[in-house]
């Protein structure tokens, strides 16, 4: 008898805790609630959802806004969005299964299961590691060589056989450079092991066991998906629809595409650290080292100012880690044309978020503090409104720029050469072809690995041309210069675009004569 009213009491003692756990995050909730609305309203984005897990439970899944800024359909918590970069902790942990199996090593040189993999220097070739591959110390700098992939025909072989082209900027394991072409070939090794596609083995190991139905590797699976969102940009201060871009030959890097609620599993999976529902996914030595921190990175400036709390930022295996009011910060960013996410763990509250966008925005970065703010009970500020102000400065810069740039313009300075001379092939070791070719008076430009990347060059003084690649909207307009050799004949075609994701001065187009 005493032992069931023992047993009484703990039923009415937990019940009654779960309803002051409702109650006391109700408060939090319809708070950050209304701010998610005004922000998403302010930065222009056209659709978002977000979702919260705590102490193991979904306490907040909601979407706003539309899928598509010219049609009716509203966001929900299954509308799939294009998860980008949050795609490498997948990676990780699809590399810690075969860890755990004996199959591979952290150590393991990546020469010993991708013999064909090989870096601008051979001592880097030859001492590379998996752990390396992971966590952006390869001394490349950031984003380089993502242009090999971009709406190409390579394949993700063809990809990594031309990584030994890119010359480094840093020392090997001396300096964070973001490498998009690292996890690449990270997820090609664990082909290599398994005898089937990353994208099958992440089908086979997270998504079905998880029952994550509203996530694939590849935009090819969107034939029967109605509740999909579309990507936006802002084009001549306008937000516009754009068509997705295909990560299929990146994909290990960036190419997941899911729903809020579907990624929640995937977030209780990391804070169950690769155990959950008695099946060991990774184990927890593994989750560990995915957690600890590999590479050091800079702290900003601007974190400085406005995180005081926040003291070192590094990068583990597939995850990005930082201090915030004394708990460790496990989280990363994903971002591709026309789309944002977030996504981040505290471990030691049991609490982790992800925050989906349809535009390209910074908004979900400072969502992410604001969201911490609210759940550690600190005051913080309006982030939002102070990383939107300086987004609207920066605009202002840049088209005060532009102006400054048009009225500096020579007109006087004429080509030196025919229109037809400017004609001809250019040939990048690393990219592969260029074309020039002059049609009805007009010189047009095309990328022969990427035919969608093509522009009319105007000139614009001496032999600077302008060029617009108007089938990507979220690229903005550059220039080319021909260089002109000791002989007086053109030598090379050099590309400038600033932008912050993609580098054209890495293609380096030399003139076919």
């Amino acid at each position: 008898m005493k032992d069931f009213k023992c047993l009484v009491s703990l039923f009415v003692l937990f019940f009654v805790s779960q309803f002051l756990f409702s109650q006391e995050y109700e408060q939090y909730l319809e708070k950050l609630d209304k701010y998610f609305q005004s922000s998403m309203q302010e930065w222009e984005v056209p659709g978002m959802a977000i979702a919260i897990v705590k102490d193991d439970t979904i306490i907040f899944a909601k979407g706003y806004g539309l899928r598509n800024i010219e049609k009716p359909e509203k966001v929900d918590e299954n509308t799939m969005f294009g998860i980008a970069s949050n795609t490498k902790a997948f990676t990780s942990a699809a590399l810690a299964i075969l860890v755990d199996e004996k199959k591979i090593d952290w150590d393991d040189k990546v020469t010993k299961h991708l013999p064909y993999f090989e870096m601008y220097n051979s001592y880097v070739t030859k001492e590379m590691t998996i752990r390396d591959l992971l966590c952006h110390r390869s001394g490349l700098k950031t984003f380089s060589g993502d242009l090999l992939w971009h709406s190409t025909s390579y394949s993700r072989k063809d990809i990594i056989e031309r990584i030994k082209f890119l010359k480094p900027i840093y020392g090997f394991r001396s300096h964070f450079g973001y490498s998009n072409l690292m996890f690449l070939t990270a997820g090609e090794i664990i082909s290599e092991i398994t005898g089937i596609s990353y994208d099958e083995f992440l089908q086979n190991n997270f998504f079905a066991p998880l029952e994550m139905k509203n996530t694939n590797t590849s935009i090819k699976e969107f034939k029967n998906v109605e509740n999909l969102a579309s990507p936006h940009v802002k084009f001549n201060d306008k937000i516009i629809p754009i068509k997705y871009i295909s990560w299929d030959n990146i994909a290990p890097a960036g190419g997941i595409n899911s729903s809020v609620m579907d990624m929640c599993k995937w977030i209780k999976l990391q804070l169950h650290r690769g155990i959950i529902n008695d099946k060991t996914y990774f184990s927890k030595e593994a989750s560990h080292e995915m957690w600890t921190p590999q590479t050091i990175d800079r702290l900003s400036a601007t974190d400085e100012i406005l995180f005081p709390t926040k003291h070192f930022t590094t990068y583990g295996l597939g995850w990005d880690l930082f201090d915030y009011h004394g708990r460790k910060i496990v989280n990363h960013s994903g971002g591709l044309d026309g789309m944002i996410s977030q996504l981040v763990l505290v471990p030691e509250e049991k609490l982790g978020f992800i925050i989906l966008t349809n535009s390209t925005n910074y908004l979900p970065y400072t969502l992410m503090y604001s969201i911490l703010d609210v759940f550690f009970e600190e005051k913080g500020k309006d982030y939002s409104s102070i990383f939107l102000n300086f987004i609207i400065q920066n605009e202002a810069y840049k088209k005060d720029l532009k102006i400054k740039t048009e009225n500096e313009r020579n007109n006087e300075l004429k080509p030196s050469f025919k229109p037809e001379e400017y004609a001809g092939t250019y040939r990048s070791d690393l990219y592969g072809d260029a074309t020039v070719k002059l049609n009805n008076d007009t010189l047009v430009l095309q990328f022969v690995p990427a035919p969608e990347f093509t522009s009319n060059l105007e000139h614009w003084q001496f032999d600077i041309f302008t060029v617009e690649f108007e089938n990507f909207p979220s690229l903005p307009s550059g220039t080319i210069d021909f260089i002109i050799d000791d002989s007086a004949e053109i030598h090379e075609m050099r590309i400038e675009i600033i932008n912050p994701d993609f580098d054209f001065t890495e293609l380096k187009f030399i003139k076919i004569k």
